[in-house]
Parts: C-alpha cells; structure tokens; sequence
C-alpha cells in the first residue's frame, strides 16, 4: 500500500530528474538533503503568508521569524542553483561541447540547462540571473506537480479496471510484451495513455488555480472589471463545467480522444494555465508523466483502496488528499 502526501518516493522521484540541469538532486536516496528540505520548507512559507492576511505586507513579513527562514531557503536554493550552473557552464568550455554536435551519428539531446547556457554564449542573451530564474521555475514548480498527477493518475486507474486494461493493451501493442526500454517514438503512441492523464488533471488538476492581474480594463456581461484586480481563475471548478464536459465527475478518458477535444474552446482545459504565462515545461511534463506511469503499469496491476467520494481534498501550492491516495500494487499476470 502507497500513500501519496509531501515526502513521497512519487515526489523524490521527479525531484531527482537530471533533465533539467543535468545533475542529480538524490532526492530518493537522501530525502533529507538540504536542498530538499529548502524546496518543501518554502513551499510552507508561501502557504503560510498565502492563509495570513498579516503576513502579506512585506514590511510586516520582514519583522517575522519566518522571513529569516524565508532568506536562509533562498541562499540554499539559489546557492545550489547558481553552483550546477558555473559547473555546468566550465564543463562546456572544457569540454567544447557546443562542438560536439554529434553522438553515435545522431544530434546530442541536451538538458535544459545545457540550453538555456548555450544561448546565453554570445553575451546578448540570457544572464546568470535568467537562466538559475529559468532553472529553479522548472525544478521547483515541477516535481510536486508532477508527483502529484502520477499519483491521481494511479489512483484513478486503480478504481476503473476497465480503463487500465485499456492502458495496458495499447502498451502490450507497443511493446509486443517485451522489457525495452521505451523510445520517443512510444511516448508518443501512447494515445490512450495520454487522454487518460488529462483526464486525471482534468478532474485533479495539479494547480487549482491560478492568479492574473488585470492590465486594463474588461467587460464582463453588465460589469467593468477594473485594470489592476487580481482575477483568479478556479481552474478546478472550470474543468467540471457541464456544458463542456457533461457528466463532468466521471472519470471518461474518451474526452479527450481528437474528435471530441478538437470542438471544445482552447482554454476549457488548461491545467498548466494558459496564454502567455503558461507552464514551461508542460510539454516536459507529460513526457515525463508517460515515461513514469508505462513503466510502472507494464510491470504492475493497480487496485485503488479508497473510494474517490471518500476523499477530502486540500488546495495548498496544490491539490492534495488530505490523508493520501493509497493503492494496492501487484505484479502483473503474463
């Protein structure tokens, strides 16, 4: 039995991608770590300034204790940040890697990181301070995000048996019941797979909601929306408006198969927001939630323990069970 909540080995897992900055975090083997600890100790303090109204002034926040805390996560953070990145950057000098254009004939796949650096060579592009900003955005906001729509994609999966036999078809097609590793080309013939997660983010989606403020004006019916409010938008909510998605609790990944979703509006689905202040790395994330979720479901059944109406949910930095999600996993019969 799995329980997913902040120290899970879901969330130490997506902590410890080397896709980002090419360095391993070792989140899994050392879930004490200092930098693992700064990320889950920042995620309270903006939780706890987010529920206190005395908190939200910066002048008050700054006579607090927990702005000291707040000061001592952001030299460890920006601290191990800007050390992978001056590492990272004398490697490629050493090394003459932008050079290197080739591996076993074919274009070298680089990290995040590697990318972001290589733009910034000429001087005219990306400063240091843009590219740990650009680093920390990726890892910070990514891993509990990520952790948590592997774990209600599972859950989900686990309470309809007949949707994961589907899932587990279309992998048996690819596969043709062998151990390879999986290639791009599978991520991406994993169609089903792929409704079946947004589904999952469609019901739970990672962020709840999201914030914008209001450039200028806006019409709303009979109403002005003045420039300067901070409009919310309860993404968790939107997802179940019934005109779009009628019978919008049940878990249908059919949704999302491309005659259906092709007809809805562009932003009746956004879990990683949308418009110009979207997520970064969405497209990341869903590769990385394919790879994930087919290894584990190749190898093992899984049969969810609770009931999706006994849950209670908690809208922190994002969505949570209060008490976890817990499943059953089993091995799988050939």
């Amino acid at each position: 039995v799995l329980r997913q909540h902040r120290s899970s080995g879901v969330s130490s897992f997506t902590t410890d991608t080397e896709s980002a900055m090419g360095r391993q975090v070792n989140a899994q083997r050392n879930s004490d770590s200092e930098y693992v600890r700064a990320v889950y100790e920042m995620g309270f303090i903006v939780q706890r300034r987010q529920a206190k109204l005395w908190l939200q002034p910066d002048w008050i926040f700054r006579l607090t204790s927990l702005y000291q805390r707040h000061k001592k996560c952001i030299e460890i953070l920006h601290g191990f940040s800007n050390k992978v990145i001056q590492e990272r950057r004398r490697e490629m000098l050493e090394k003459k890697s932008v050079a290197d254009k080739h591996l076993k004939g074919r274009r070298r796949r680089l990290a995040f990181l590697d990318l972001l650096l290589e733009y910034s060579q000429d001087g005219d592009g990306l400063s240091q301070d843009d590219i740990r900003e650009e680093v920390d955005t990726f890892m910070f906001e990514g891993h509990d995000t990520t952790s948590a729509a592997i774990s209600w994609t599972l859950f989900l999966l686990g309470s309809h048996p007949h949707v994961q036999r589907k899932v587990v078809q279309e992998l048996d097609d690819i596969f043709y019941n062998t151990d390879r590793p999986f290639t791009m080309k599978d991520l991406h013939d994993m169609r089903y797979l792929d409704c079946c997660i947004k589904e999952a983010l469609r019901l739970y989606p990672s962020v709840p909601l999201v914030a914008r403020q209001l450039n200028e004006d806006v019409i709303l019916g009979n109403y002005k929306v003045p420039a300067g409010t901070t409009a919310l938008i309860v993404i968790y909510m939107l997802h179940r408006c019934s005109d779009t998605f009628p019978d919008p609790e049940r878990f249908m990944p059919e949704r999302f198969l491309p005659d259906q979703w092709q007809a809805r509006h562009p932003y009746a689905f956004i879990p990683f927001s949308a418009g110009p202040r979207n997520c970064i790395g969405q497209k990341f994330a869903m590769l990385e939630l394919k790879a994930v979720l087919s290894t584990v479901l190749r190898r093992f059944y899984i049969e969810a323990v609770d009931r999706r109406e006994d849950l209670i949910l908690l809208s922190e930095l994002i969505l949570r069970p209060k008490d976890g999600l817990r499943v059953r996993i089993s091995p799988r019969q050939e």
